[in-house]
């Protein structure tokens, strides 16, 4: 009780704030992003600098996100995105006064907000697929209170248009969001194109291999695993990287991918020199997955954009009976993965032995969540920004 209080007031400050800045005009061609990512919202930005380089954009930033968008603030402004009072009426201004709101993420911020007619509010999500369920999907919805779940009503009532890659997708979001076909822009999400410019990646490449050449001289694995709220203090690595390195060591290396936001983390690089190396942050995912050759994970969404490069997965949901009840699933989790499944080291090292994958479905996969990945997502939608713009100004001259 004491903790809806304070959201209430938190949230009735907010939409005090907004209400004021709605008195001030929407700029013309003003783009904010709301950003807890950022690789999305650069790809996104550097089309629409190309397109109208005039364009007033504004990036409302996360702490995580704030070093990714540092290199953009000569072409726009970037703001940290706090918690704050100041914060807040930064914030208010900027979503009150722009034609188009990108968001890349659920804040709870917009349950208060209602935008002018002329402004569009884009939600740009930060995966291209799903295995485990969010929004009104998500099984600890049934543990929050009724004003919780208007509260995140009103805030996926704000999402205009919902960016996707494939029409399976449109659907997650559908039942996640509760909306309808017209919500969506099958564009292709914007960070897919690294994937398909052979300059960019061979960059890349060359400048992971140059900060560790043993990523070239050996295979690469890439350990992935999901982030899990009872893990934020401390990271259980569920590994036999003793075994593993014995029986793989002279064929491979791996990589390791933790959230960043994880406290007091096994120190791999210490305990397996020259085996394990840990890319928890520093590089984009989609970087590291240009250098990887086989991934391992659980329930991230990194395999929908990693079989775009038709290699092999290995999925190993140690906990799937545990994480399925507590946070859910969309379907049966051998249903929704391309590669085996195993539940310990030694039969994960068989696979990989044997070489026990099956392309067919990576490739069957791929065609069903990369729909609408091209090469050219981020111009397309950034496209679609600058016409839908144009015909408001049309519309607002007729009127």
């Amino acid at each position: 009780m004491v903790k809806e209080i304070a959201i209430w007031l938190y949230l009735f400050y907010f939409k005090l704030q907004f209400t004021f800045f709605k008195l001030f005009p929407v700029r013309k061609n003003k783009v904010t992003f709301v950003v807890s990512f950022g690789d999305n919202s650069m790809f996104l930005y550097e089309e629409l600098k190309k397109l109208q380089p005039d364009s007033p954009i504004v990036f409302l930033a996360t702490k995580n996100a704030i070093p990714k968008l540092h290199p953009y603030q000569s072409g726009a402004r970037l703001i940290p995105f706090e918690n704050s009072i100041m914060s807040m009426a930064r914030t208010a201004y900027h979503l009150a006064t722009s034609r188009v709101v990108v968001v890349d993420n659920y804040f709870g911020l917009l349950s208060a907000a209602k935008f002018k007619k002329v402004t569009e509010c884009i939600q740009l999500w930060h995966a291209a697929g799903a295995i485990k369920t969010f929004g009104l999907k998500d099984k600890s919805i049934s543990f929050r209170s009724q004003r919780a779940h208007k509260r995140f009503l009103n805030v996926y009532k704000n999402f205009h248009k919902v960016v996707v890659g494939s029409d399976a997708m449109a659907d997650i979001f559908k039942e996640a969001f509760q909306l309808s076909s017209a919500n969506f822009l099958r564009t292709g999400v914007p960070r897919t194109d690294l994937f398909f410019n052979k300059k960019w990646t061979s960059e890349v490449k060359e400048k992971l291999y140059g900060e560790n050449y043993i990523l070239k001289d050996k295979k690469v694995i890439l350990y992935a695993p999901t982030y899990r709220d009872h893990h934020l203090e401390e990271f259980d690595l569920q590994l036999d990287f003793d075994l593993l390195q014995r029986e793989l060591g002279d064929e491979y290396v791996i990589l390791l991918r933790s959230h960043p936001v994880l406290k007091d983390k096994v120190d791999v690089e210490k305990h397996y020199p020259g085996f394990v190396f840990d890319y928890s942050s520093g590089w984009d995912i989609n970087e590291i997955l240009l250098v990887t050759d086989l991934l391992i994970t659980d329930y991230s969404s990194i395999p929908y954009e990693f079989s775009l490069l038709n290699r092999p997965m290995i999925f190993y949901p140690y906990d799937l009976e545990e994480y399925s009840k507590t946070r859910g699933l969309w379907d049966n989790y051998e249903n929704l993965v391309p590669g085996p499944v195993v539940f310990d080291t030694r039969e994960m090292i068989k696979v990989i032995k044997e070489k026990g994958y099956d392309m067919n479905k990576v490739q069957q996969f791929s065609a069903i969540w990369n729909q609408y990945h091209f090469g050219h997502s981020s111009r397309l939608l950034a496209e679609y920004i600058l016409e839908t713009e144009r015909e408001r100004d049309v519309n607002a001259s007729g009127s």
